[in-house]
């Protein structure tokens, strides 16, 4: 009864009051239908827009242009052979690692650090392109895997094209640096072990066309979990153009 009522006024109003009063008394399921057709069209909308990450790659004290960045993503799934629309590289960028204050970039390192320990941890992080002092800091922490040993095992014939261009670097075991914090007077000790655990990039086309005037190093992470992926990453950047 109250709807045939309710029906009935509705025919009696135009315009603004009709629009107030179809508001007053169907609110909640407008309401609940909104909501409802909002999660339909996310799902839908990431069901159909949904790529698969074959790698995920940083960018570290180190900057790219639109071409570079390009090389170093889009160009590796096409490497591939991957339809684009699918797969991905997730490439990282604007993070920056330096303990001198004077660097533009210091103001960030506290911010990358935290964004790289998270990726890290999360397995979200393969490949880093770094300078330096940034391969200095992933290595001395023990972030990067041995690439004597990692391409010894993954694909020896790799190893060979590659054993000229790896950069030896060092991993800090143990060392007094909470002491040296208690104490400065106190000179530093540490304990190191040194292994191969970055690749000098200056004989890539990608890298040398870019112009850089230090030296690009890439990393494996030791917890990377797409291993097949990074030894394919490694080809491709290797691949004469």
């Amino acid at each position: 009864m109250r709807s045939l009522v309710r029906n009935e006024n509705l025919k009696t109003l135009n315009g603004k009051k009709r629009i107030q009063y179809i508001w007053d008394y169907y609110k909640l399921p407008l309401a609940l239908f909104g909501i409802l057709l909002y999660i339909l069209v996310y799902v839908s909308y990431n069901h159909f827009t949904h790529k698969d990450t074959i790698l995920y790659a940083a960018l570290v004290n180190v900057n790219a242009g639109v071409d570079l960045t390009e090389g170093l993503s889009d160009d590796f799934i096409k490497y591939l052979n991957l339809d684009s629309s699918k797969n991905k590289l997730e490439l990282y960028t604007g993070l920056y690692l330096t303990d001198n204050e004077l660097n533009a970039y210091h103001q960030y390192s506290y911010a990358s650090r935290m964004k790289i320990l998270a990726l890290i941890d999360g397995e979200l992080l393969d490949i880093v392109l770094m300078n330096r002092e940034a391969f200095d800091a992933f290595s001395q922490n023990g972030y990067l895997c041995d690439l004597d040993a990692f391409l010894l095992q993954e694909d020896s014939v790799l190893y060979d094209t590659l054993e000229q261009e790896l950069a030896a670097n060092i991993t800090v075991l143990e060392d007094n640096s909470i002491e040296l914090q208690l104490d400065s007077s106190i000179a530093y000790q540490a304990i190191t072990e040194e292994h191969y655990y970055g690749i000098d990039l200056s004989h890539t086309d990608l890298i040398r066309d870019a112009g850089f005037e230090e030296t690009v190093y890439l990393g494996i992470l030791a917890n990377s979990p797409r291993r097949d992926s990074a030894v394919s990453y490694l080809k491709y950047l290797f691949t004469k153009r």
